[in-house]
Parts: C-alpha cells; sequence; structure tokens
C-alpha cells in the first residue's frame, strides 16, 4: 500500500504540473489535446512493442478501453479550456470536484454501498468550489468547465479499475489513449469549426512544452497511477487527485504569480480541499490499524 501511494503522489504531482504547461502552449485546448495524444500514442507504442509488453485484449476489453479513452480526452478538452478561460489555479481547483462525482458514482457502476463518509468528504471540496466561485465570479466559464471536466475524471477512474485489475496497466493506457486518440480525431475537424486555429502544427517552442508534456505528464504519469489502482480504491485516487490543484498551484504560483490575481474566498476554498485530502488519509491510515 504504501509504493502504491508514493506512486500515487508522484503521478499527481506530475499531473499538476500539465496545468503550467497548458498555458505555456499557445494551441487551443482541442489542438493541445489531439497532440498531446497522438505523441504519447506514437511513444507507448514503440516502447512496447520492442519491449513485447503489447497484452492483446478480448474484444470486450479493447472496446471499454476505447470507450473509457474518449472519456480521458473530453476531460483533457475540459480542463484545458477551463485553463484558458480562466487560469491554471482556478482550473486545479474545479479538479476537486471529481471526489463527490465518485463517491456517487462507484455505488452505482462497481455496485458498492454508498459511503456517506465519503459523500461528506466529496461535498467539502464542493464547499472550497463554492468559495471560490462565491467570492470571485470573474472565472464562471472556466468553473463549469473545470467542474464537468471533474465530472469526467471520476467516471475515468470509476470505469477504469475492472480494467486494470484484470489487464497490465501499460497495456490499458497504451488501448485507452489510443482510443481517446481516434475518438477526437473523429471530432476534431468539427471543433476546429467552431474554434478555429490559424495553423495546426505547433511552433517549435510548443513543441518543446507538448514532448515533454506527453513523455512526463501522460505516459509516466498514468502508468504510475494506474499501477497505484491496482491497490487502493477508485474513490482513494481520486480524493488524492485533489491534491493536484495544490501542487499545480505552488508551480503556478512560481512560474506566473497568479497569487496576485485571487482573492481570499480562492484561499479559503483551497483550505476545504486540503481539509478534505487530508481527512481521507487519516481514515485510511485508521483503518489499516485496525
Amino acid at each position: 500500500m504504501k509504493r502504491a501511494l508514493i506512486q500515487l503522489h508522484a503521478a499527481v504531482f506530475l499531473w499538476g504540473f500539465t496545468a503550467v504547461l497548458g498555458r505555456l502552449i499557445s494551441l487551443n485546448e482541442g489542438l493541445l489535446v489531439w497532440w498531446r495524444m497522438a505523441l504519447t500514442v506514437l511513444t507507448l507504442w514503440v516502447l512496447l512493442l520492442l519491449q513485447r509488453r503489447v497484452e492483446r485484449f478480448p474484444r470486450r476489453s479493447l472496446l471499454a478501453s476505447f470507450g473509457v479513452g474518449t472519456v480521458v480526452v473530453l476531460h483533457w478538452v475540459l480542463f484545458y479550456g477551463s485553463i484558458k478561460y480562466a487560469n491554471a489555479s482556478i482550473a486545479l481547483v474545479c479538479f476537486s470536484c471529481s471526489g463527490l462525482f465518485t463517491s456517487l458514482l462507484e455505488p452505482v457502476l462497481l455496485r458498492r454501498p454508498l459511503s456517506l463518509r465519503e459523500v461528506g468528504l466529496g461535498l467539502l471540496c464542493i464547499g472550497g468550489i463554492y468559495c471560490i466561485f462565491h467570492f470571485d465570479p470573474r472565472y464562471q466559464t472556466g468553473i463549469y468547465l473545470g467542474v464537468s471536466g471533474a465530472f469526467l475524471s471520476a467516471l475515468y477512474n470509476t470505469l477504469n479499475k475492472p480494467l486494470v485489475t484484470a489487464h497490465t496497466p501499460e497495456s490499458v493506457t497504451l488501448y485507452e489513449l489510443t482510443g481517446g486518440l481516434l475518438a477526437w480525431s473523429l471530432l476534431l475537424p468539427l471543433y476546429l469549426h467552431y474554434f478555429p486555429q490559424p495553423s495546426f502544427f505547433p511552433g517549435w517552442a510548443d513543441l518543446g512544452w507538448l514532448v515533454i508534456l506527453s513523455w512526463a505528464c501522460t505516459v509516466l504519469a498514468f502508468t504510475l497511477s494506474l499501477h497505484a489502482l491496482q491497490k487502493v480504491t477508485p474513490f482513494t485516487m481520486t480524493l488524492t487527485y485533489n491534491l493536484e490543484p495544490v501542487y499545480g498551484i505552488l508551480l503556478a504560483f512560481l512560474v506566473y504569480k497568479e497569487n496576485r490575481y485571487l482573492g481570499p474566498g480562492f484561499y479559503l476554498g483551497l483550505g476545504l480541499i486540503v481539509l478534505g485530502v487530508v481527512l481521507q488519509m487519516l481514515r485510511l491510515t485508521r483503518r489499516r490499524a485496525a
């Protein structure tokens, strides 16, 4: 369990860095996500084929992986849209809503009893979002996009649990992202029709950031998180993801000085989110000790 938690926190830190990279890259969210997926899928296929670690999935698991991958890509589009319409800090905090969504989705999709404690901890994070929205409504569109992306993130984690318990994490990542790339490639022309971009191809600076986003924040982070998911519950994973705002916000403060634009409501909301994560970690520790 200890190793799984270390892997999970390492993945979350890397994902926190994606918000900083999302603001650095000048492409709109649709193209940013497509290039991230394309570079990641190409890298994974090359690495796993060379290592002969591509697992053959039965048709049912393959279709399930493609479906989950579509959820992932839509989550990314909403997440980066939240960054573009608000800022990295707001987008990361909105992500914390996924804890509440997971506590409600798991009993339905995984057929386990509803945990009122998990719902309560999720509501605590929702309270954090409300504090930010109530005190500073300038980021309304970004918050809506961020919360919608958080729902899809919770759906991804819940649907992913059966896959990673039956197959290797590397192969699950490979097929999910391949399915996500195929799905977004079909949707991208329609997206660009409504949200046009001057050029489909990134500049050299953007390409460099995209490579880092692909290799470190996607390939490595996804593999670490899926290894962790084999040992921890989807809710624990999703609630730990709420530390992504902490890591990402600290980086955004360091790189972009976003703390100059955020009021007291933001810090109150962030405090509630951190409290929710700490309470869940204490709850897990006591359960293991018992």
